[in-house]
Protein backbone atom coordinates (compact mmCIF):
# COMPACT_ATOMS: atom_id res chain seq x y z
CA UNK A 1 0.00 0.00 0.00
CA UNK A 2 2.70 2.42 0.59
CA UNK A 3 4.25 1.71 -2.79
CA UNK A 4 0.82 2.57 -4.25
CA UNK A 5 0.56 5.98 -2.36
CA UNK A 6 3.67 6.61 -3.55
CA UNK A 7 3.01 6.20 -6.92
CA UNK A 8 0.09 7.75 -6.93
CA UNK A 9 1.62 10.88 -5.13
CA UNK A 10 4.30 10.96 -7.80
CA UNK A 11 1.76 10.93 -10.57
CA UNK A 12 -0.51 13.55 -8.91
CA UNK A 13 1.90 16.47 -8.29
CA UNK A 14 3.28 15.89 -12.46
CA UNK A 15 0.05 16.15 -13.63
CA UNK A 16 -0.48 19.33 -11.42
CA UNK A 17 3.10 20.85 -11.56
CA UNK A 18 4.72 18.98 -14.64
CA UNK A 19 2.34 18.63 -17.32
CA UNK A 20 0.95 22.00 -17.95
CA UNK A 21 4.11 23.35 -18.79
CA UNK A 22 4.54 19.99 -20.75
CA UNK A 23 1.60 21.30 -22.54
CA UNK A 24 2.48 24.84 -22.92
CA UNK A 25 5.66 24.04 -24.77
CA UNK A 26 4.30 21.57 -27.15
CA UNK A 27 1.89 24.17 -28.36
CA UNK A 28 4.80 26.92 -28.92
CA UNK A 29 6.49 24.88 -30.25
CA UNK A 30 4.23 22.09 -32.41
CA UNK A 31 6.56 19.58 -31.33
CA UNK A 32 4.86 16.78 -28.71
CA UNK A 33 7.94 14.79 -28.83
CA UNK A 34 9.35 16.16 -25.99
CA UNK A 35 6.30 15.81 -23.41
CA UNK A 36 6.54 12.33 -25.10
CA UNK A 37 9.79 11.42 -24.09
CA UNK A 38 8.58 13.10 -20.45
CA UNK A 39 6.19 11.05 -20.24
CA UNK A 40 7.86 8.21 -20.60
CA UNK A 41 10.53 9.25 -18.21
CA UNK A 42 7.94 9.65 -15.41
CA UNK A 43 6.11 6.15 -16.39
CA UNK A 44 9.63 4.19 -15.77
CA UNK A 45 10.53 6.57 -12.42
CA UNK A 46 6.34 5.46 -11.42
CA UNK A 47 7.35 1.30 -12.40
CA UNK A 48 10.53 2.07 -10.03
CA UNK A 49 8.64 3.45 -7.47
CA UNK A 50 6.30 0.35 -7.34
CA UNK A 51 8.89 -1.97 -7.32
CA UNK A 52 8.56 -3.37 -10.56
CA UNK A 53 11.12 -4.90 -12.99
CA UNK A 54 10.40 -5.25 -16.51
CA UNK A 55 12.38 -7.85 -18.18
CA UNK A 56 12.42 -7.39 -21.87
CA UNK A 57 12.85 -9.83 -24.72
CA UNK A 58 12.78 -10.32 -28.41
CA UNK A 59 13.59 -6.48 -29.53
CA UNK A 60 15.58 -8.30 -32.35
CA UNK A 61 12.06 -8.76 -34.11
CA UNK A 62 11.11 -5.52 -34.37
CA UNK A 63 11.17 -4.54 -38.01
CA UNK A 64 12.52 -0.64 -38.96
CA UNK A 65 8.97 0.38 -40.74
CA UNK A 66 5.96 1.54 -38.78
CA UNK A 67 4.69 -0.71 -36.80
CA UNK A 68 1.39 -1.64 -34.87
CA UNK A 69 2.10 -3.61 -31.51
CA UNK A 70 -0.29 -5.56 -30.42
CA UNK A 71 -0.44 -6.65 -26.99
CA UNK A 72 -2.87 -8.73 -24.73
CA UNK A 73 -3.62 -6.88 -21.55
CA UNK A 74 -4.99 -7.73 -18.17
CA UNK A 75 -4.12 -5.01 -15.80
CA UNK A 76 -4.25 -0.97 -15.44
CA UNK A 77 -0.44 -1.50 -15.21
CA UNK A 78 -0.07 -3.01 -19.09
CA UNK A 79 0.85 0.75 -20.89
CA UNK A 80 2.75 1.58 -18.29
CA UNK A 81 4.71 -1.45 -18.05
CA UNK A 82 4.79 -1.77 -22.17
CA UNK A 83 4.88 1.63 -23.71
CA UNK A 84 8.14 2.85 -22.38
CA UNK A 85 9.69 -0.02 -23.62
CA UNK A 86 8.76 -0.07 -27.11
CA UNK A 87 12.09 1.66 -28.66
CA UNK A 88 10.19 4.20 -30.84
CA UNK A 89 7.58 6.75 -30.40
CA UNK A 90 3.49 5.24 -30.56
CA UNK A 91 0.26 6.45 -30.23
CA UNK A 92 -2.48 4.40 -28.79
CA UNK A 93 -5.93 3.76 -28.83
CA UNK A 94 -7.57 4.89 -25.49
CA UNK A 95 -10.93 4.75 -24.00
CA UNK A 96 -13.25 7.60 -24.98
CA UNK A 97 -13.55 8.20 -20.64
CA UNK A 98 -10.24 9.27 -20.30
CA UNK A 99 -10.22 12.24 -22.56
CA UNK A 100 -13.05 13.41 -20.06
CA UNK A 101 -10.34 14.58 -17.87
CA UNK A 102 -8.96 17.95 -17.35
CA UNK A 103 -5.89 18.97 -18.86
CA UNK A 104 -4.63 15.34 -19.16
CA UNK A 105 -6.99 15.53 -22.05
CA UNK A 106 -5.47 17.76 -23.88
CA UNK A 107 -1.89 16.49 -23.30
CA UNK A 108 -2.75 13.18 -24.43
CA UNK A 109 -4.58 14.94 -27.69
CA UNK A 110 -1.32 16.47 -28.31
CA UNK A 111 0.43 13.15 -28.03
CA UNK A 112 -2.09 12.09 -30.75
CA UNK A 113 -4.27 9.03 -28.89
CA UNK A 114 -7.24 8.81 -30.43
CA UNK A 115 -10.71 8.27 -28.15
CA UNK A 116 -12.36 5.03 -29.08
CA UNK A 117 -16.22 4.47 -28.45
CA UNK A 118 -16.35 0.46 -28.49
CA UNK A 119 -20.12 1.17 -27.79
CA UNK A 120 -20.98 2.96 -31.14
CA UNK A 121 -19.51 1.07 -34.48
CA UNK A 122 -19.38 4.22 -36.23
CA UNK A 123 -17.39 6.24 -33.97
CA UNK A 124 -14.96 3.60 -33.80
CA UNK A 125 -14.22 3.13 -37.58
CA UNK A 126 -13.77 6.84 -37.77
CA UNK A 127 -11.26 5.81 -34.56
CA UNK A 128 -9.28 3.30 -37.32
CA UNK A 129 -10.10 5.78 -40.15
CA UNK A 130 -7.77 8.26 -38.23
CA UNK A 131 -5.10 5.70 -36.61
CA UNK A 132 -4.78 4.78 -40.87
CA UNK A 133 -3.77 8.42 -41.57
CA UNK A 134 -1.55 8.62 -38.55
CA UNK A 135 0.73 5.79 -39.38
CA UNK A 136 0.64 6.40 -42.86
CA UNK A 137 2.67 9.34 -41.35
CA UNK A 138 4.98 7.53 -40.01
CA UNK A 139 3.81 6.84 -36.27
CA UNK A 140 3.77 3.74 -34.87
CA UNK A 141 0.90 2.25 -32.70
CA UNK A 142 0.65 0.26 -29.32
CA UNK A 143 -2.78 -1.35 -29.33
CA UNK A 144 -5.01 -3.94 -27.18
CA UNK A 145 -6.73 -5.99 -29.66
CA UNK A 146 -8.18 -7.75 -27.06
CA UNK A 147 -10.30 -4.07 -26.29
CA UNK A 148 -10.92 -4.69 -22.52
CA UNK A 149 -8.83 -6.33 -19.91
CA UNK A 150 -9.14 -9.39 -19.18
CA UNK A 151 -10.38 -10.80 -15.38
CA UNK A 152 -8.27 -13.40 -14.75
CA UNK A 153 -5.16 -12.63 -16.87
CA UNK A 154 -5.94 -15.51 -19.80
CA UNK A 155 -5.72 -14.01 -23.15
CA UNK A 156 -9.54 -13.01 -24.53
CA UNK A 157 -10.10 -13.40 -28.07
CA UNK A 158 -9.18 -10.63 -30.57
CA UNK A 159 -11.13 -8.10 -32.52
CA UNK A 160 -10.39 -7.40 -35.73
CA UNK A 161 -10.33 -3.37 -35.85
CA UNK A 162 -6.40 -3.26 -35.18
CA UNK A 163 -5.73 -5.70 -37.89
CA UNK A 164 -8.02 -4.12 -40.61
CA UNK A 165 -6.04 -1.15 -39.56
CA UNK A 166 -2.58 -2.60 -40.09
CA UNK A 167 -3.79 -3.50 -43.87
CA UNK A 168 -5.44 -0.24 -44.64
CA UNK A 169 -1.99 1.26 -43.56
CA UNK A 170 0.52 -1.64 -44.72
CA UNK A 171 2.31 -1.57 -41.76
CA UNK A 172 3.87 -4.24 -39.81
CA UNK A 173 1.98 -6.16 -36.94
CA UNK A 174 4.63 -6.96 -33.94
CA UNK A 175 2.92 -9.27 -31.00
CA UNK A 176 3.67 -8.64 -27.97
CA UNK A 177 2.84 -11.16 -24.80
CA UNK A 178 3.15 -9.22 -21.78
CA UNK A 179 3.16 -11.80 -18.66
CA UNK A 180 2.79 -10.72 -15.04
CA UNK A 181 1.05 -7.70 -14.56
CA UNK A 182 -2.36 -9.54 -13.58
CA UNK A 183 -0.87 -10.49 -10.60
CA UNK A 184 1.05 -7.22 -9.68
CA UNK A 185 -2.36 -4.89 -10.24
CA UNK A 186 -5.63 -7.28 -10.77
CA UNK A 187 -8.91 -5.85 -12.40
CA UNK A 188 -10.67 -3.84 -9.92
CA UNK A 189 -7.56 -3.01 -7.89
CA UNK A 190 -5.95 -0.55 -7.39
CA UNK A 191 -3.09 -1.10 -5.09
CA UNK A 192 0.33 -2.33 -6.67
CA UNK A 193 2.20 -4.79 -5.54
CA UNK A 194 5.73 -5.00 -6.62
CA UNK A 195 7.60 -7.49 -9.14
CA UNK A 196 8.81 -8.97 -12.67
CA UNK A 197 6.69 -7.90 -15.81
CA UNK A 198 7.93 -9.88 -19.23
CA UNK A 199 7.08 -7.77 -22.46
CA UNK A 200 8.33 -10.00 -25.13
CA UNK A 201 8.04 -9.01 -28.69
CA UNK A 202 6.82 -11.93 -31.49
CA UNK A 203 7.97 -12.10 -34.59
CA UNK A 204 6.62 -9.43 -37.04
CA UNK A 205 3.88 -9.98 -39.90
CA UNK A 206 3.71 -7.59 -42.81
CA UNK A 207 0.51 -6.67 -43.40
CA UNK A 208 0.35 -5.84 -46.75
CA UNK A 209 0.28 -9.55 -47.18
CA UNK A 210 -3.31 -9.76 -46.43
CA UNK A 211 -6.32 -8.27 -47.99
CA UNK A 212 -9.13 -6.53 -46.05
CA UNK A 213 -11.50 -9.75 -46.24
CA UNK A 214 -8.35 -11.86 -44.89
CA UNK A 215 -8.28 -9.67 -41.46
CA UNK A 216 -9.76 -12.40 -39.38
CA UNK A 217 -6.20 -14.40 -40.86
CA UNK A 218 -4.15 -11.78 -39.83
CA UNK A 219 -6.39 -11.33 -36.56
CA UNK A 220 -5.69 -15.39 -35.49
CA UNK A 221 -1.96 -15.37 -36.20
CA UNK A 222 -1.38 -12.47 -34.10
CA UNK A 223 -3.33 -13.91 -31.42
CA UNK A 224 -1.60 -17.30 -31.83
CA UNK A 225 1.72 -15.96 -31.65
CA UNK A 226 1.01 -13.80 -28.74
CA UNK A 227 -0.51 -16.75 -26.97
CA UNK A 228 2.67 -18.51 -27.47
CA UNK A 229 4.43 -16.17 -25.92
CA UNK A 230 2.58 -15.88 -22.44
CA UNK A 231 2.82 -18.51 -19.74
CA UNK A 232 1.31 -21.50 -20.27
CA UNK A 233 -1.92 -19.78 -17.67
CA UNK A 234 -2.13 -16.97 -19.75
CA UNK A 235 -2.04 -18.55 -23.11
CA UNK A 236 -5.19 -20.43 -22.80
CA UNK A 237 -8.01 -18.27 -24.37
CA UNK A 238 -10.78 -17.83 -21.51
CA UNK A 239 -13.75 -19.72 -21.75
CA UNK A 240 -11.90 -22.93 -23.20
Amino acid sequence: MIRTIMVLTFVALALIFVQPLLILWTLLTGDPNFMYRTFMRALRIALRLAGIHVRVEGLENIPTGVCVFASNHASNLDPVALVPNIPRRVALLAKKEVFRIPILSKAIRLAKLIPVDRADKEAAAESVDIAVEYLKEGLSFCVFPEGTRSRDGRLLPFKKGTFLMAIRAAAWVVPVSLAGTQRLMRKGDWTIHPGEVVVRYGPAIQATEFAEDQRDELRQRVQELVAAGLPEEQSTLAGN
